[in-house]
């Protein structure tokens, strides 16, 4: 007999603190899975937050902000040319 045990990362995001998630973690448990939640605030842990800094410190031009239109733009052209253009890399 075979056991496939999971972890799963989970923000605290307010359906992963509700009643009927927290009903259900007992039998996810009994099914091989288990869940991990990060801290409240761990924008460090966050792939998006890593990316969104990564957009508004480094790749955005100053001129991006000139108006919504522009910004509009700017960051569209931006998310679309990642991982050719612009690349993170976790050392």
């Amino acid at each position: 007999m075979y056991f496939l045990i999971t972890f799963a990362l989970l923000l605290n995001a307010s359906i992963h603190r509700s009643g009927v998630f927290k009903e259900k973690l007992a039998g996810w448990q009994q099914r091989g899975v288990y869940l991990h939640f990060l801290p409240p605030y761990s924008p460090e842990l966050n792939l998006i937050e890593i990316l969104w800094r990564k957009v508004k410190y480094e790749w955005l031009p100053l001129d991006a902000y000139q108006s919504y239109g522009h910004l509009k733009k700017w960051v569209l052209e931006i998310l679309s040319d990642i991982g050719k253009k612009f690349q993170i890399t976790f050392a």
